[in-house]
């Protein structure tokens, strides 16, 4: 934001002001960017066949344990019959949650998985996999970087669903 003109932003309900947000918010002011804040149930539609559905943050259903990561926004993007859902920095706690809440749905069902927390240890969970199915998985992380991401039980659970290994590890 400081590098380019954001006309609007999405985030998910904030359940906690740390000061990151406040720097955030402040620098929303001085662009004069729109931010609409958003929580599960909620669907943006961006044109005719695409819109993003909002599974999470719900304020009905807080997570108290590490508050920013497991209440951090998750959406699925649905083109026609293709999706992509992005899980954010959401931990094992909070996939178990998501996962109740949609359990009679087919909602969690995707074509393409942005892996949680940057494939950390503490997310991507064998019964989150199994249940959104992903033909894809993508994991933003950069190279050799300091917390070890992504972790390699997290990467055995993604093999385990029969993916190739398009690293260049």
């Amino acid at each position: 934001m400081e590098e380019f003109r954001v006309k609007n932003i999405i985030i998910g309900k904030q359940f906690e002001n740390c000061e990151n947000y406040k720097k955030f918010m402040d620098m929303v002011k001085q662009k004069n960017s729109n931010v609409m804040v958003v929580e599960a149930g909620q669907k943006i539609n961006i044109e005719k066949y695409l819109s993003f559905h909002v599974l999470w943050p719900d304020s009905q259903n807080k997570i108290a344990e590490n508050v920013l990561n497991n209440n951090s926004l998750v959406c699925k993007m649905v083109y026609r019959n293709f999706s992509v859902l992005f899980t954010g920095d959401v931990e094992e706690i909070a996939e178990k949650t998501i996962l109740e809440k949609y359990k009679n749905m087919n909602r969690l069902k995707t074509t393409i998985l942005k892996v949680g927390h940057h494939g950390s240890k503490s997310s991507s969970t064998q019964e989150f996999l199994n249940k959104i199915k992903p033909k894809i998985a993508l994991i933003g992380v950069g190279e050799n970087n300091n917390f070890g991401h992504p972790n390699d039980s997290v990467l055995e659970r993604l093999k385990s669903l029969r993916y190739r290994d398009l690293s260049n590890r």
